[in-house]
């Protein structure tokens, strides 16, 4: 167990200079922004001498070393500025924002992994027949179909024709009051606090933009499901354990799931570090309010420093999520351990 703990914490140590690599790219990312903020705050009818005065407040008329210096002091103590577009500050505006795109990603995967998995298994045990095809099908339509586009069909057919969704504007209808933050998930709020009807309502708000996002999620996995569970099936030990008599249940889930499900994990990763920053479009098409939606805003109107703690977050999201996939490894496969790493 100390073993283990102390391998975190060099995992964590090797973390570091790539969390240093993200802030210096970031900064220089932003600087070279189309766009001035300080003409943006001052406002279209200010003159030369308002938006001079503007961008001495915000720091911007200093050479780019030195705001690197005090942004990166800042950041050093958890200060990661002030948003121009809503004047609050940056860690705010993404613990607000965070848990409404957690919220809709982890559903979405949860929805799309509770398909793909069983899909692709099904797929890669049955080649050639109607469920494999469908598995095709549903791989190919979630790659080629943009998420806007089905978002705005979902929303047309379930919304506009049958009127069983509810409308598409954020995480809750106007009729409902927000629970208590807790967590800021909205589904988990609502259950402390015992009020099921807001949860019901929150529920109904999440379905159309989880099953949008959940088709996009659900082509990778189900192909990577496949993928593996066809070169788990075909190797020697399957061979053996079927030779030595065992069932075809044990040997299907004992031995070939367990060791397909390491890819699967690897990708699961990397589609939900992805989706977590690129579900704008699914953001903007129902109005959620969440990180990727607040981060487009951002950079439209050149806020530095709200584009800078969204990388920052996407950051360490990515790597507190390495780990757990690392960790996930060890305890599907106890032959992975830490110290052969």
């Amino acid at each position: 167990m100390s073993g283990r703990l102390s391998t975190i914490g060099v995992r964590i140590t090797h973390a570091i200079p790539v969390i240093l690599g993200v802030v210096v790219v970031s900064f220089l990312l932003t600087r070279a922004l189309p766009g001035d903020p300080a003409v943006y705050f001052a406002g279209a009818a200010a003159d030369e001498e308002s938006i001079a005065e503007i961008r001495t407040a915000l720091g911007l008329d200093k050479p780019l070393y030195e705001q690197f210096i005090i942004y990166a002091g800042d950041v050093a103590t958890g200060d990661l500025g002030n948003s121009l577009s809503t004047g609050q500050p940056v860690l705010e505006d993404l613990a607000n924002r965070l848990p409404a795109s957690l919220e809709l990603t982890l559903t979405a995967l949860l929805l799309s992994c509770s398909i793909a998995i069983p899909l692709g298994v099904l797929a890669a045990t049955r080649p050639g027949s109607a469920v494999d095809h469908l598995c095709r099908v549903l791989v190919t339509a979630g790659v080629s179909l943009p998420t806007f586009f089905t978002g705005v069909v979902l929303i047309y057919v379930f919304y506009y024709l049958l009127g069983i969704a509810p409308s598409p504007l954020g995480r809750l209808d106007f009729i409902f009051i927000e629970p208590d933050h807790v967590t800021g998930f909205y589904l988990i709020d609502a259950a402390i606090a015992g009020d099921w009807e807001t949860w019901l309502g929150a529920l109904k708000q999440l379905v159309l933009p989880a099953a949008t996002l959940a088709l996009f999620t659900l082509a990778p996995l189900a192909r990577m499901t496949r993928a593996a569970m066809l070169s788990a099936l075909s190797s020697d030990y399957i061979r053996t354990a079927r030779a030595a008599g065992l069932t075809e249940d044990k040997v299907l889930f004992t031995y070939a799931f367990r060791n397909a499900l390491l890819p699967v994990i690897t990708t699961l990763g990397m589609v939900f570090s992805f989706t977590l920053g690129a579900n704008v479009l699914v953001e903007k098409v129902f109005a959620w309010p969440g990180i990727g939606s607040y981060a487009v805003e951002a950079l439209v109107v050149s806020d530095y420093a709200a584009v800078q703690g969204f990388v920052l977050a996407m950051a360490l999201l990515f790597v507190a999520l390495n780990l757990v996939i690392d960790l996930t490894y060890t305890l599907i496969d106890p032959r992975i351990g830490f110290e052969t790493k």
